[in-house]
């Protein structure tokens, strides 16, 4: 089993070794498993309830006031979860999951998706607020709840929902062991964006992808990253002969010939190789291989 993760690709985190320990109790959590798909829930999952991440516990909150989060996982022969803009369900990873193998759809979103969730024993109504979330939402002069007063206060505050700098932390892994690969984001989105606002996270190509040659998790400005689809740009790179690094590294430069933001992506390629590229101040990563 290889397995790489990471904690999202932005501005230098505060407490940087502690959210580095977390990383590598995820991936330990996530290699000790049996199958790839397994592994990426696992260590997705760690990450989800620590409140220094955006994903589960400590996601980020829109204008109305409320975390949602996001998440999307594939595998190798094209299976494929996702879910978007759910109010209190922590592990979206796991709600994901069972999209793709409970239902004939590739993507729930909103309540309809939480209802499922709650139908197959996924833990929903959970407070995903953290400390730092709190602080940070009491500090801003939040708009009501009308959509057309949240569109100007985001558009005219956060130059058309892109976010001011918070929480972007959002969490991925990439596993693979033998032939088989998987590749999953999680998300609590970009801070104050507008109600309902759904990034690259759960969109498949853009937060997430995998085949046969490899997989791969994006992280960044998301509507940036939905606009260059990073994660099906990596595994391209792999499909035409790059080793993960050079694939990590040649996504994240088409990325910037075309995007104003910053972003990140891991890769685990079919041969075992494990990669990371970022073009943004910081991406902590961990891997483990058994």
């Amino acid at each position: 089993m290889d397995l790489i993760v990471h904690g999202g690709a932005g501005s230098a985190p505060d407490e940087p070794a502690k959210r580095q320990r977390v990383l590598d109790e995820a991936v330990t959590a996530g290699v000790a498993e049996q199958n790839p798909l397994d592994a990426v829930e696992v260590a997705i999952r760690v990450l989800e309830h620590d409140p220094r991440f955006n994903a589960g516990i400590g996601a980020s909150v829109q204008a109305d006031g409320v975390p949602r989060t996001d998440a999307g996982l594939m595998t190798e022969d094209r299976l494929i979860g996702s879910v978007a803009s759910m109010p209190g369900v922590e592990h979206a990873v796991t709600a994901a999951r069972v999209v793709m193998e409970e239902t004939p759809h590739v993507q729930v979103a909103g309540v309809h998706a939480v209802d499922l969730a709650e139908a197959f024993d996924v833990p929903v109504a959970v407070d995903l607020w953290s400390d730092r979330t709190r602080e940070r939402w009491e500090e801003l002069d939040a708009p009501p709840h009308h959509p057309e007063v949240q569109l100007d206060w985001v558009t005219s505050n956060y130059g058309g929902g892109d976010g001011p700098a918070g929480p972007l932390d959002t969490v991925g892994a990439v596993a693979r062991d033998g032939d088989e690969i998987a590749a999953a984001t999680s998300t609590g989105g970009r801070w104050a964006a507008l109600a309902g606002r759904v990034g690259d996270v759960p969109q498949v190509g853009s937060g997430f992808f995998a085949t046969a040659a490899g997989g791969a998790s994006a992280t960044g400005s998301g509507e940036d990253i939905v606009r260059t689809t990073v994660a099906k740009d990596a595994v391209a790179a792999i499909e035409d002969g790059l080793e993960a690094d050079a694939a990590a590294d040649r996504a994240i430069d088409a990325f910037a010939e075309h995007a104003e933001g910053t972003a990140g992506v891991i890769v685990a390629d079919a041969e075992g190789g494990l990669g990371s590229a970022f073009d943004s101040e910081a991406m902590q990563t961990a891997s483990a291989r058994r």
